[in-house]
């Protein structure tokens, strides 16, 4: 017990942040959804009027519920398919591999804001890097960020940006694969194709699974590059859940309104999570 209560101790910095800065707000946000809170005044309870708004006489939550949506169907699986070929491509056993693995991982561990910041650049109209790459094949680009037609699909490509840092995980899954259902498999005859599709995408499933995941998680959290390059538009097209309940909440003061949106999210992100669980067994293959 004396050795607990050590253990206790060292541990309870973490535990007083994690109390003070995430339990009790996340306790208090179920009391704040159900009140009309601006941070000035005390709460006022309004009972279900929040999620009442939410669902019945609010257009702009569904849009951005769809738009978020659509970015998970999109980014999520271009995320998937970009991570594994990247990982196969450098799991090859050739010189100089070390570095270009470091290359492609970089961009991961650069900040979310200086990334965003410097694509505002690359994706400008009039001198950015895209643009003058096209125009130089003769091409006059679109204004991308500046365009309803372009703006959710830049971002979305852009979230290819950063897969290095899956690409990473996946490479260690594709490690992990012992090295004699290769041999029995040359020995069987199998190519290339038949071995990447009967041996390394099933034994990299729960690698798989577990990107897939936090993947969805985090797409249905998008805030900070449409925060820094688009704040929402052009005409709410790049207007995601989660920039859309900041603007709620900080913008408006309604903290009642957006604690609602918050808790509605948690639901969704569950039931998607849970739905991925009761699924997975169907695919993901294991070692044993």
């Amino acid at each position: 017990m004396h050795k607990n209560w050590k253990g206790y101790a060292f541990i309870s910095p973490w535990l007083f942040g994690f109390v003070v800065f995430t339990a009790v707000p996340f306790v208090a946000s179920v009391m704040l959804s159900f009140t009309q809170y601006d941070i000035l005044s005390s709460p006022a309870w309004v009972g279900l009027d929040n999620y009442q708004k939410l669902f019945r006489e609010d257009p702009l939550f569904w849009k951005s519920l769809g738009l978020t949506i659509q970015y998970a169907l999109l980014a999520v699986p271009l995320g998937i398919v970009a991570g594994v070929s990247l990982a196969l491509l450098l799991n090859l056993n050739l010189r100089g591999m070390s570095v270009y693995r470091t290359l492609f991982f970089l961009p991961s561990i650069v900040p979310v804001v200086a990334t965003s910041v410097v694509f505002v650049w690359v994706l400008n109209p009039q001198i950015g890097l895209v643009n003058g790459i096209l125009a130089r094949f003769g091409i006059t680009g679109p204004a991308w960020l500046q365009d309803t037609r372009w703006a959710f699909w830049s971002l979305v490509f852009m979230s290819l940006w950063a897969v290095g840092g899956s690409m990473i995980i996946y490479l260690a899954g594709l490690k992990d694969i012992p090295g004699t259902l290769y041999e029995a498999a040359l020995i069987d005859g199998a190519n290339v194709w038949q071995r990447t599709r009967h041996i390394t995408l099933p034994m990299i499933t729960p690698v798989i699974f577990f990107n897939l995941v936090m993947g969805i998680i985090g797409s249905f959290q998008y805030f900070t590059q449409a925060y820094v390059m688009t704040q929402g538009g052009p005409d709410d097209s790049t207007q995601f859940y989660a920039l859309y309940l900041f603007t709620r909440a900080w913008r408006y003061l309604d903290m009642g309104y957006a604690s609602a949106m918050a808790w509605t999210l948690f639901v969704i992100v569950m039931a998607l999570t849970a739905l991925i669980f009761r699924t997975h067994r169907r695919w993901v293959h294991y070692g044993n």
